[in-house]
């Protein structure tokens, strides 16, 4: 099978390495380099496939989707890729573009999801589905629930759902390769959606505020992600960041 992947992140690197020994990966799109995470592991990888290169800025030139349409691509997978695809690009795919979403939809569709599945409690978990032009929101093929504890924090439970994406994927690949993909319709109007700018409503600790003290605490471990800046409070001028550390006590 011929496929385009695109891809961002320790995830996007390690889906490439798997998928370039099942398939022919005849071209990868990458992020630009500002808004890139394991680039260069993922240009290895890229190169070792014998792919095409292209960013997300390329997508937007007709001479490119031309050049993509000539590779010949069956169909496309997108593993943390942080932008729309346009129905020009996903017309190029006769076999459509999956793409592995980090959580149980249609809970947390968009940014951040192992954050907002501990603030507001909401499933975590790991999905693949079919891209549309809405946000996470395509036909779904596989979902895996993964379990979070009350001291998981967001890199912690970020962690578990890079190894269980990673589980769907692979389990996953007998039915993409032989086209045998079972679609399931999202329930529209139901679950959540967050923007990459969300946090910026829930990071400030205000200390005049009262708090369930539950709350307070799946805030703060949902934003400790370190070197990630997270919850902050401001006292007498300072800015003070704050991250939380667990230690099981009946160890």
């Amino acid at each position: 099978m011929r496929l385009i992947c695109l891809l961002n992140n320790y995830l996007g690197w390690q889906a490439l390495e798997y998928l370039r020994t099942k398939a022919d990966v005849v071209a990868v799109v990458i992020h630009p380099a500002e808004r890139a995470k394991f680039q260069s592991e993922i240009l290895a990888s890229a190169r070792s496939a014998g792919a095409k290169l292209f960013t997300a800025d390329d997508l937007r030139n007709s001479d490119t989707l031309q050049e993509i349409g000539a590779l010949g691509p069956a169909m496309g997978i997108s593993v943390m890729y942080g932008y729309l695809l346009k129905k020009e690009v996903l017309g190029l795919l006769p076999g459509g573009c999956l793409n592995l979403h980090p959580g149980y939809l249609p809970y947390n569709r968009g940014a951040h999801p192992n954050v907002w599945s501990i603030v507001e409690k909401t499933p975590a978990g790991v999905t693949l589905h079919y891209i549309d032009e809405g946000i996470d929101t395509g036909d779904i093929v596989s979902q895996k629930l993964v379990p979070s504890s009350c001291s998981d924090t967001g890199e912690t439970l970020y962690h578990k759902l890079e190894v269980a994406a990673m589980e769907i994927l692979q389990e996953s690949w007998p039915a993409i390769e032989s086209g045998q993909l079972q679609r399931v319709p999202q329930a529209h109007g139901e679950g959540t959606y967050h923007k990459q700018a969300d946090l910026s409503r829930i990071d400030e600790i205000h200390l005049g505020q009262s708090y369930r003290a539950e709350d307070l605490l799946n805030l703060l471990r949902a934003r400790t992600f370190p070197p990630y800046p997270g919850a902050f409070f401001c006292h007498n001028g300072r800015k003070v960041r704050v991250r939380v550390q667990f230690e099981d006590a009946d160890e």
